[in-house]
């Protein structure tokens, strides 16, 4: 590789962006290269492997480099960088190395391999090497067809290759358990999914030479399954006992050699195997720790599964000792580990033998004695939250004792493992709970160093042993889970601990939950990492040197935050979210920055403190990192062998780093983004700083990796250890502490938000740094919304004395001499009061927004003015400026509160004080009084964000800003400075002392009105002005709950305002159930609405749905009683007024009765309809009061009919009786069916009774009278006379007046036909539209065509003067429409009249008695609407008038109607006439048709029996003979029959083909609804047949009645009409008048002779 270096101080080109330097080593002769061979190219990537490397440039071309053996033709090593040909014009977005093999991929996602391939790592079959790059087919083939994979990240180790896919899921090939496949079979060339990883999200991969890591997003926490006993694989327990002397250890640590757990594998995993533990009573104080939360008295923990990690603290809330002045505790005495003795050196770039002496005489110098006396503090429990800085717990002198005993103790067996558990549970306890002539605490009080942590974790780690038979985690979090159970004695026994009388610490959740609003955007820092493959070096990291042949969970990494994984041939690295780097594995050049042993589990890299690394590389022997120093400029790290360069290949000398050093070099290489390490060879991606772009930029990453560090030490060493004093309830009182949690909650809300932006930021300075990639601009909203959110709840805790409170507890807790919160709040100010300290820290967080702010600023100079880029990053500077202003207003206000409330009466103080209550403004200085108050009263006003009190002596009252309104008074008028302030239930002046305070106030109140009502106004931007609106609107949305008003008191309501008052939609709430949800108008119900009313007897509610007026029910509604009756229809003042049903029963599907008709003040008064069901009885007459009253009508289901007088719900007076026989009774009654008085009865022959009856109907009468049997002459003209019914009935006018008075109500007129034309047609419109809009809102969409109906209907159609055909038209048309949609108020008369009228006829109401009273209430129907339409439209002529035709339009028409002689019933030769069946016949008969043609057919059933029996008849006989039988002349015979274009000849045996168009014209008659219809089938017809004739005759001729009638006779027989006599009855009963005498008329008549023949015919 050395022919493509060259001096990095020497240009190649004028490159400014991606520079690549390559050196090797670390010596301070090292010089970086620059790499030569591309030009100006902007280098974006580049991968090492052990002799070449790939480097991938702008425009995604890739270039190779080093030793390339299997490249055919080419020298190697390559002198420069060769073009991967191959791969040109596939946009190359990545690219990775293995040892001797290469990777990229393409824009679409297409993996390329080329290189070594014996093994397979090319994905090629059956090929020793690749040479040019070739596409690899990644496919899932378990979908069909199988679906192609894309990835995204590739990385290669020696013998294999493994791919991230863009769905996170990771895909390997090659050979070796490092592939983590399920196979024995090698090598892999056809890429597999890792299945082990199958569910999670792989967020990145790495390779070392054979072995893989994969960093994967944590899922969230599940519940506990059932676990079984033993491991299905090796059968070995999974939970295992120990007996100790005084105690018993439980542990769940199995791993099972294959490295796959089968149950709960992510939650549960510890040692490697059985057979290598410890012997029994071995020690082991990782899972049970000590904890001295108090001065004097110990706790004892016990750890859970939850309890993970190595270095660091428990997780959220669980318990865990160690001091919280970590940092300088007692260094551990050197250990005797071959040179590893000397290499405990202080941290620093150079370590050189001088530091080690003075360190050793420094280290020696010190003893527990003296550290003790330095500080008199007791050390005080602390509890880490699992995403801070790793912290150790403490450790004891004597490490290497420890360390000594425990590793004889793995081969000695029980009696040394028991010596050793005495003297450290000895030395435990003397630790933390020493004699009383001190305690021990560590040197240099409360600093925190990393080095310091390192060695804590060194000497717990040196209890260990470093064999296999000891390969547990002695930490907090140590992958053993262990349990103290009920009855058994915890590790360190309590019996040992019984003098101990601290408060204990409580449990706290600071970590953000799973699945936040930035999780979508931002990097996850809830991650673990993943490892598998061969494991000989510990480069796996389970604390073993094992292989696994699945991947495995580093358990002690899953709360570290990792946010990136990279690999060398024989370690790993781990880089977390707060700049610290963990390694393991191979040791052996010190090339894991530390030489703590055993390397086999993740140890932090000794790092100078203030170092934070934010990107990692690593290669065969050495790591190199990249890291923040004291600049903004970024410094380099190596840890490793040194290399040598002698002649032309470099030579490792044995000498290495024992810890991280600094490479001198790097300051001369620009703002380095990325490293890479392969081989023995390092490369830096840097950049030239142009127009300080790329220096802010770095400025921007580092200042918040800084800040999220420092965050984090405040969560983990102040307000965690705050949080678990279990005297902090006492303290703050509950209220503070709830706010003292919720604050702390959204500060590590916080906190974790600024993590995840800083490995966002990260991801960053490794990309192509565009402006558009900043994440804190393009979701700006999510990092507001975090910092809002945080501040209010600090306010909040402000505002309520908190930190005050906070301060004794505090002072217990960190001592009078607060260095930390000095150091940590940034101050060297030691007389700030401790309150103002502890603010401080929270508020460092809205100090941090002013750097968001100036960066930004500095980053948009970089930019022209005029740049998309430079308005976007001007915009985020003002954003978060704006955003850090406001905040500190939010401050200021909340301490002027904090204030006012400690001046303020004691009393009051409790209900008026709320945390996020905020004072405004007070009237103590006499500024604001009240008008008209007494001479001695004491008025006292105070304005707050959310209410405005009116304090008086000893009481006060609170009124809610939301439901205030203030105008002020007019100066003129009254002569003083005054505001009228308007509550619901009050109104009051207020008078103030000058035009100045009177300003001053109204602004006030109209501006926290204001705010209230919308929410705090989002904080405006830097230069937009403060834009308020003069004063609040008068109406508004707002919930109040009213105090005096006494048909409301204790009601809330929730809805619309207008100046004091409920207005618009809302919702009513009683306090005992009620519930009113609709439309309010002054303060009432008005409106639609709905209304509950709860039934506590009955354990249900009324209901009520409809209209409203003045707080009553008023106008149309349904009423759902609790009882199960519903009513729908009419109310007036809260009663039933007006038309209405009324069902009654359990389901309203099966009523037992129904009512329905006209109701006054709640009662059934005028005409109704009662069908009794349970009785089979049916009522339609008049009622008073409820009862039935005047005339009426029964029919029952047994087909009795009764019409006549009711009197108190009885048949009191005269009546007729008839049964389904036709005996018949006319006379008085007493009683329901009880005859008494005189009568006559007449049986079905005509005989009859004349004179008195009494008794029951069908139970047996008593008559005294005269019989008389009538002469066999005599015609029954008379007796048919005196039985004309209907006379008894109600008149059909009186019927359903209700609803025709609604109708007319609903135009604007108090009676029928008075009121006036232009107010009817504006009450049309506001109905429509109020409908259209009820509609809007309620589940039902209407059709776009019912939309536009009532579109077109809202307009008011324009006629004036007479009415011409055009007119007369359109008026029809409009009719047509206007019926047909229910919103319009004919429509629901019509509606109405419909539901009535088959409610009257349907059921026991089909009985053939009332067919007369059918047909006359329909004609009644016709004549009252037909008034409504000329009342609408006054210049309709009156019925019977005729509307003339224009005389050229007569003229034109003439021969066509000649033609078409009368087609239109109502035509006439002069015009056209006016009828109101012509008119709204065919709007209202279609919709009654079907009870009235039942009705019909009932009636006529005798007759048309006969009729049918002759039609079935003659209908046997063919057509000739049938036309002979009938008369009809030979002449009108067909001869042929023109059939589907054939001509047929008419056989005698033909059946059925004569005058068949006419018959199938007569058939349409059953088809049609109005006599209209019919009498046209009819026309139609005849035409047809004079048709038929012409064509036989060929000649043209006129009918004669004797001619016609058997030709017609002939085709009503073939038409076979079933009920022919009902079809005949309905058109004569409901025909035009004025048709009668036409042509149709005639027409008409043939066809009822037509039927009576029919019946009367015989056939010889």
């Amino acid at each position: 590789m050395e022919q493509l270096e060259k001096d990095s101080g020497e240009e190649e080109g004028p490159g400014e962006r991606g520079l690549l330097h390559t050196w090797k080593g670390y010596s301070c002769s090292v010089k970086p290269q620059k790499v030569l061979g591309l030009g100006s190219k902007t280098v974006l990537q580049a991968a090492l492997g052990t002799r070449h490397g790939v480097i991938l440039t702008e425009g995604g071309e890739v270039y190779s480099f080093g030793e390339l053996p299997w490249r055919q033709g080419s020298a190697n090593p390559a002198p420069v960088p060769i073009l991967e040909q191959a791969l040109i014009g596939q946009r190359v977005v990545a690219v990775a190395a293995g040892s001797f093999h290469s990777g990229a991929i393409s824009e679409d996602g297409t993996a390329y391999m080329w290189g070594e391939n014996s093994s397979g790592q090319c994905g090629v079959a059956s090929k020793n090497v690749v040479p040019d790059p070739m596409a690899i087919s990644i496919a899932d083939r378990e979908t069909s067809p199988p679906q192609q994979i894309r990835i995204k990240q590739l990385a290669c180790g020696e013998q294999h290759t493994i791919a991230l896919s863009v769905h996170c899921e990771v895909w390997a090939w090659g050979s070796g358990c490092q592939l983590g496949l399920v196979t024995s079979v090698f090598p892999v060339s056809k890429p597999q999914k890792v299945e082990h990883l199958a569910g999670r999200r792989v967020l990145q991969i790495a390779c070392g030479a054979f072995h893989s890591l994969a960093l994967v997003q944590r899922l969230p926490s599940q519940e506990a399954k059932l676990i079984p006993d033993k491991c299905n694989h090796c059968n070995q327990l999974l939970i295992t006992m120990t007996d100790k002397e005084d105690h018993v250890i439980i542990s769940d640590s199995h791993y099972c050699p294959l490295g796959m757990e089968l149950t709960d594998s992510e939650q549960r995993q510890g040692s490697p195997v059985q057979k290598l533990r410890r012997s029994p009573s071995e020690p082991s104080l990782g899972s049970t720790v000590t904890e001295p939360s108090g001065k004097d008295s110990p706790t004892v923990v016990c750890r859970d599964e939850k309890d993970l990690g190595t270095t660091e603290l428990p997780p959220e809330g669980k318990e865990m000792s160690e001091h919280s002045d970590r940092g300088n505790v007692k260094e551990p005495e050197p250990e005797a580990h071959g040179g590893v003795a000397n290499q405990r050196v202080k941290n620093s770039p150079y370590p050189d033998e001088q530091a080690v002496k003075e360190y050793l005489k420094r280290l020696s110098d010190h003893s527990l004695a003296e550290q003790t006396a330095k500080n008199a503090q007791c050390p005080q429990a602390q509890d880490e939250p699992v995403d801070d800085d790793p912290v150790p717990p403490p450790t004891t002198v004597s490490s290497s004792l420890n360390s000594l005993v425990v590793s004889y103790a793995s081969a000695m067996g029980v009696k040394v493992a028991s010596t050793y558990e005495a003297l450290s549970l000895k030395k435990v306890m003397s630790y933390y709970y020493p004699p009383p002539g001190g305690c021990p605490v560590p040197a240099e009080g409360l600093k925190e160093t990393r080095e310091g942590q390192v060695r804590l974790e060194e000497s717990m780690q040196g209890k260990k042993s470093s064999s296999l038979g000891d390969i547990r985690e002695e930490e907090a979090e140590g992958v053993i889970r262990r349990l103290s159970l009920p009855g058994l004695l915890s590790q360190v026994s309590p019996r040992l601990l019984r003098k101990a009388s601290r408060p204990r610490m409580r449990t706290v959740v600071l970590t953000p939950p799973f699945g936040s609003e930035a999780d979508a955007y931002l990097p996850s820092l809830q991650t673990e990492v993943w490892s598998w493959g061969r494991g000989k070096e510990g480069q796996l990291g389970h604390g073993d040197i094992l292989p696994r042949l699945q991947p495995l969970c580093i358990k002690s990494l899953s709360s570290k935050e990792v946010i990136q994984v990279a690999s060398g041939a024989h370690h790993s690295l781990a880089l977390t979210a707060q700049s610290q780097v963990f390694s393991w594995g191979s040791n052996n050049s010190g090339q894991l920055g530390h030489m703590e042993l055993p390397s086999t589990m993740p140890r932090l890299a000794k790092m100078s403190e203030g170092i934070r690394v934010w990107d990692i590389a690593a290669g065969q022997e050495h790591t190199l990192l990249l890291a923040d120093g004291d600049c903004f400029q970024p410094i380099l790290y190596y840890s490793g062998k040194q290399v040598s360069q002698e002649g032309s290949s470099p030579q490792t000398n044995g000498v290495y780093t024992q810890q991280p050093v600094l490479l001198p070099f790097c300051m001369n290489l620009g703002y380095v983004s990325s490293v890479f390490s392969g081989g023995q060879s390092c490369l830096a991606l840097a950049d030239r700083n142009v127009m300080g772009y790329i220096a802010s930029l770095h400025e921007l990453a580092s200042a918040e990796r800084k800040f999220y560090c420092r965050l984090s030490s405040i969560k983990s060493q102040i307000l965690r250890p705050l949080l678990g004093l279990e005297n902090l309830c006492t303290a703050l009182g509950t209220a503070s502490s709830l706010l003292l949690q919720t604050m702390a909650s959204r500060f590590s809300k916080l906190c974790y938000l600024t993590g995840q932006h800083v490995a966002s930021l990260n991801l960053f300075l490794h990309s192509t740094k565009e402006v558009k990639g900043l994440r804190m601009l393009e979701h700006s909203v999510i990092f507001v919304d975090i910092y809002k959110e945080y501040w209010r709840t600090v306010g909040d805790f402000l505002v309520m004395g908190g930190f005050q409170a906070l301060v004794k507890p505090s002072l217990d807790f960190f001592g009078k001499s607060p260095e930390l919160l000095q150091r940590l709040a940034e101050t060297n100010d030691e007389s700030v009061p401790f309150s103002d300290l502890l603010l401080a820290l929270f508020d460092l967080p809205i100090r941090h927004l002013h750097e968001y702010g100036r960066v930004l600023l500095k980053l948009a100079t970089c930019f022209e003015v005029s740049s998309a880029d430079y308005q976007k990053l001007q915009d985020g500077s003002s954003k978060y400026e704006a955003l850090a202003i406001h905040l500190k207003r939010k401050r200021k206000e909340a301490e002027y509160t904090y204030h006012f409330w400690k001046t303020f009466p004691g009393k009051m103080t409790d209900s008026l004080r709320k945390p996020s209550r905020r004072l405004i403004c007070e009237s103590s200085n006499k500024a604001l009084t009240l008008q008209s108050a007494g001479r001695f009263s004491v008025n006292w006003f105070i304005l707050f964000n959310d209410a405005l009190v009116h304090a008086q002596f000893s009481t006060h009252h609170v009124f809610p800003l939301s439901t205030l309104w203030v105008e002020p008074i007019s100066e003129e008028t009254s002569g003083v400075y005054g505001l009228k302030i308007t509550s619901p239930e009050e109104q009051f002046s207020l008078l103030a002392s000058s035009p100045v305070e009177k300003a001053k106030w109204l602004r006030a109140i109209n501006q926290a009105v204001d705010q209230d009502l919308n929410g705090c106004p989002d904080f405006l931007m830097a230069g937009s002005g403060s834009v308020q609106r003069p004063e609040p609107p008068i109406s508004r949305t707002a919930k109040y709950t009213f105090y005096k008003d006494s048909r409301l008191k204790e009601a809330t309501y929730e809805g619309r305002w207008l100046a004091g008052k409920p207005n618009g939609k809302g919702v009513l709430k009683w306090q005992d159930g009620r519930m009113y949800t609709g439309t309010f108008k002054n303060g009432l119900e008005d409106g639609f609405g709905e209304y509950i009313v709860p039934n506590k007897a009955l354990d249900k509610e009324d209901h009520y749905q409809g209209h409203w007026k003045e707080g009553k029910m008023h106008g149309y509604g349904t009423y759902k009683y609790s009882t199960g009756e519903v009513y729908e229809g009419s109310f007036q003042d809260n009663m039933r007024h007006g038309h209405g049903i009324l069902r009654s029963g359990k389901l309203t599907s099966s009523s037992p009765s129904m009512f329905i008709g006209q109701w006054v003040q709640d009662k059934k008064t005028g005409y109704g309809v009662f069908d009794d069901i349970t009785r089979g009885e049916k009522y339609m007459g008049m009622w008073q009061d409820d009862l039935r009253q005047g005339n009426g009508v029964i029919v029952t289901q047994f087909g009795l009919y009764y019409e006549g007088a009711f009197s108190s719900n009885k048949m009191i007076g005269s009546g007729i009786l008839l049964s389904e026989d036709d005996t018949s009774y006319e006379g008085e009654f007493i009683d329901d069916w009880t005859l008494n008085g005189k009568g006559t009865l007449t049986m079905p022959n005509g005989d009859y009774f004349e004179g008195t009856f009494s008794g029951e109907w069908g139970t047996g009468l008593k008559v005294t009278g005269t019989y008389f049997k009538p002469n066999l002459y005599d015609t029954d003209k008379e007796k048919t006379e005196t039985l004309k019914l209907g006379v008894l009935a109600v008149a059909p006018d009186e019927k359903w007046r209700a609803v025709f008075d609604e109708c007319w109500s609903q135009l604007g007129c108090e009676s029928p036909g008075q009121g006036e034309n232009w107010r009817a047609w504006e009450n049309i419109a506001v109905a429509l539209t109020t409908s259209r809009r009820q509609h809007k809102d309620s589940p039902e969409i209407m059709s776009r065509s019912h939309n536009k109906t009532l579109e077109s209907l809202e307009v008011i159609p324009q006629h004036v003067g007479p009415v011409t055909l055009e007119k007369y038209e359109n008026i029809r048309k409009y009719l047509i429409k206007a019926c047909d949609t229910p919103l319009h108020p004919l429509g629901k008369l019509v509606e109405t009249l419909v539901a009535v009228y088959r409610m009257t006829y349907v059921g026991v109401g089909a009985n053939r008695r009332l067919l007369e009273q059918a047909v006359n209430e329909i004609q009644s129907y016709l004549k009252r609407i037909f008034q409504l339409v000329r009342f609408l439209f006054p210049d309709l002529p009156e019925e019977g008038s005729v509307i003339p035709v224009p005389s050229a339009a007569s003229h034109d028409k003439r021969p066509h109607c000649e033609e078409e002689t009368d087609c239109r019933p109502e035509s006439t030769e002069s015009g056209r006439l006016v009828s109101s069946s012509g008119l709204l016949l065919p709007v209202l008969l279609p919709r009654l048709y079907p009870p009235l043609f039942t009705l019909y057919a009932l009636e006529n059933e005798r007759e048309e029996d006969v009729y049918w029996e002759c039609v079935l008849r003659l209908n046997k006989q063919p057509d000739l003979t049938l036309l002979n039988f009938l008369g009809v002349q030979q002449k009108f015979w067909p001869v042929c029959i023109s059939n589907l274009g054939e001509n047929k000849k008419v056989l005698p045996s033909t059946k059925n083909i004569c005058f068949a168009s006419a018959v199938e014209s007569l058939q349409q008659i059953s088809t049609t609804f109005t006599p209209t219809d019919k009498l046209h089938v009819i026309q139609q017809t005849f035409e047809e047949i004079t048709q038929e004739v012409l064509s036989v005759l060929k000649k043209d001729f006129l009918w004669s009645m004797d001619d016609l009638f058997p030709v017609f006779l002939y085709v009503v027989l073939r038409a076979r009409i079933r009920n022919l006599g009902s079809e005949v009855h309905l058109i004569e009963d409901l025909m035009d008048p004025s048709v009668q005498n036409g042509e149709q008329g005639i027409m008409f008549t043939t066809l009822k002779a037509s039927y009576y023949q029919i019946q009367h015919e015989k056939i010889t």
